[in-house]
C-alpha cells in the first residue's frame, strides 16, 4: 500500500514508518495523521511485523503542527487534539510491540511528543528538542506534560516548557529524556540493531512488560504487584515461555515466536 505522506516498509520482523513531508520538516497535517493511523493500523494487524521504527525523511524528525494547515481549521485545536493526536498516542502506547524512535534532525513540539511516545528513543547528536508552544501562545499538548514531568522531573521540565530553548541530544540523553545519543551516521543503524533484536525477543512478553511499567505510573505498589502477578502467569502459559526454558537447559539461543 502507498501512502502520500509516510514511507513504510518491513525487513526481518521490523516495520519502519517514516514521516515524509521533508519540505515541511515533517509537520503534521490532516493526511499525515491519517497516513499514520492507517499504517499503525498494520502494524498492530500483521503477526510478521514484530517491532517498529518510527522516523523522518530529509533532516527533520517532526516539527509538530503544520502551522499553515492549523490556522485553517474550522474546528479550532480541541477538534485536532481529539480527533487526530490524542488516537494515535493512545494507539503508539497501547500497541503490543515495541517502537523505537529514530530521531535525525529537530523534533518539535507534537513532534517531539511523538517521539516521547515511543518505548525506546534513539537520538542523531545533531537532533534537537524543543517545546515550541510558548513562542506561539498556546499550551503543551499531545502529551507533552505528561511525559515531561515523569521523565525529566517538574523543574526541568517546566523550564524546558515555559523557556521554549532548544535542548541538544546529548543534553536530553543526560536528563534521562531519551535512551541514547549516537553520532548522526550510527541512527539508524543503531535503531535498526536495537529493533531487530527486539523483533526476535519474546514479544508477547515485551507487550505486557510495556503496559506494566505505562501502569506503575498510577499505580500504588499492592495495585502494581496484583498486575504482576497476572502478568507473569499470562506470560507463563506462552510458547516464548517454554521456549526459553527449553533453550537455557539445551544451553543455546532461543527461537522465540511471539506468542
Amino acid at each position: 500500500m502507498a501512502w502520500e505522506t509516510i514511507l513504510f516498509g518491513v525487513a526481518d520482523g521490523v516495520a519502519t514508518l517514516t514521516l515524509n513531508r521533508p519540505d515541511k520538516l515533517n509537520a503534521f497535517n490532516d493526511q499525515l495523521h491519517a497516513d499514520i493511523a492507517d499504517a499503525l493500523g498494520q502494524v498492530e494487524s500483521d503477526a510478521a511485523i514484530r517491532a517498529l521504527i518510527v522516523t523522518g525523511a530529509g533532516r527533520g524528525f517532526c516539527s509538530g503542527a503544520d502551522l499553515s494547515s492549523r490556522l485553517d481549521r474550522q474546528g479550532g485545536t480541541n477538534d485536532a487534539l481529539d480527533r487526530q493526536y490524542h488516537p494515535r498516542l493512545r494507539r503508539l502506547r497501547a500497541l503490543k510491540k515495541p517502537v523505537v524512535a529514530a530521531v535525525n534532525g529537530p523534533a518539535a513540539g507534537a513532534g517531539m511528543s511523538l517521539a516521547l511516545s515511543c518505548d525506546i528513543v534513539v537520538a542523531a547528536q545533531s537532533a534537537t528538542f524543543l517545546q515550541a508552544f510558548t513562542r506561539i501562545g498556546l499550551v503543551p499538548d499531545a502529551g507533552s506534560t505528561y511525559f515531561l514531568p515523569r521523565l525529566i522531573g517538574v523543574a526541568r521540565a517546566k523550564a524546558l516548557t515555559l523557556l521554549a530553548e532548544p535542548l541538544t541530544a546529548s543534553q536530553a540523553e543526560a536528563w534521562g529524556m531519551i535512551y541514547k545519543a549516537v553520532p548522526d551516521h550510527e541512527l539508524m543503524p543503531t535503531a535498526n540493531a536495537l529493533a531487530k533484536k527486539l523483533a526476535q525477543g519474546p514479544t508477547f512478553a515485551l507487550g505486557l512488560t510495556k503496559t506494566a511499567i505505562d501502569a506503575s505510573l498510577g499505580n500504588e505498589l499492592d495495585t502494581q504487584l496484583a498486575l504482576e502477578r497476572d502478568f507473569q502467569s499470562d506470560a507463563s502459559q506462552s510458547e516464548d515461555f517454554r521456549e526459553g526454558v527449553k533453550a537455557f537447559l539445551e544451553k543455546r539461543p532461543a527461537k522465540f515466536t511471539g506468542k
